[in-house]
């Protein structure tokens, strides 16, 4: 029997880190310019007890724009990797008045990992900048009202971060929905 691919989609407000985080981790460069996503999605395995599971990538277009087209790009996904970025306040209000009723309504089977993105704009901040950064904690504390499998955060442009979202964050939820995936078949 051969093994399903497992879908990831990566949701969240435009312009917070989204394409950035993933080109990043799968060409291990960072974008030079921004250019907003409609779709695009990317194809990788990892090994779990000695096996290659084949897992994609789908990056979304999060713009009012493409709202109509985005549900498209949600059929069997297994995870929904969340993001906001902590340079954000309002990427990071609509995780829980938008992004979290939208995925509830559409996709209430699948996993949800969170990200806060551009981690490294923290470390821009100025004495006399006035503008507020999500913390870690407040990151984490929106994971738990929101029922996410986890928080994690990362910087695309210095790579802080970015590796573990995927060996720490995504991957163990592949793991589950791998295993979920198994006890569903019936041996005959």
């Amino acid at each position: 029997m051969e093994q399903r691919t497992l879908k990831v989609v990566v949701v969240g407000d435009g312009t917070v880190g989204k394409t950035s985080m993933l080109m990043r981790y799968t060409e291990g460069k960072f974008p030079a310019d921004y250019v907003p996503t409609i779709f695009e999605n990317c194809v990788g395995s990892f090994h779990v007890e000695g096996n290659s599971v084949p897992y994609e990538l789908w990056d979304t277009g999060c713009q009012e724009d493409y709202s109509h087209l985005r549900p498209l790009s949600y059929t069997d996904t297994d995870i929904v990797i969340l993001c906001f970025a902590v340079d954000n306040q309002r990427s990071f209000a609509s995780i829980e008045h938008k992004w979290i009723e939208e995925l509830n309504r559409l996709l209430p089977q699948a996993r949800i990992l969170l990200v806060g993105c551009k981690i490294d704009t923290r470390i821009e901040f100025k004495p006399g900048n006035t503008k507020p950064f999500i913390t870690y904690n407040q990151g984490s504390a929106l994971a738990k009202r929101i029922k996410a499998e986890g928080y994690m955060e990362c910087s695309a442009l210095s790579g802080e971060g970015l590796r573990e979202v995927f060996t720490d964050g995504l991957f163990p939820l592949l793991v589950k929905c791998l295993k979920k995936q198994k006890s569903h078949c019936l041996m005959l």
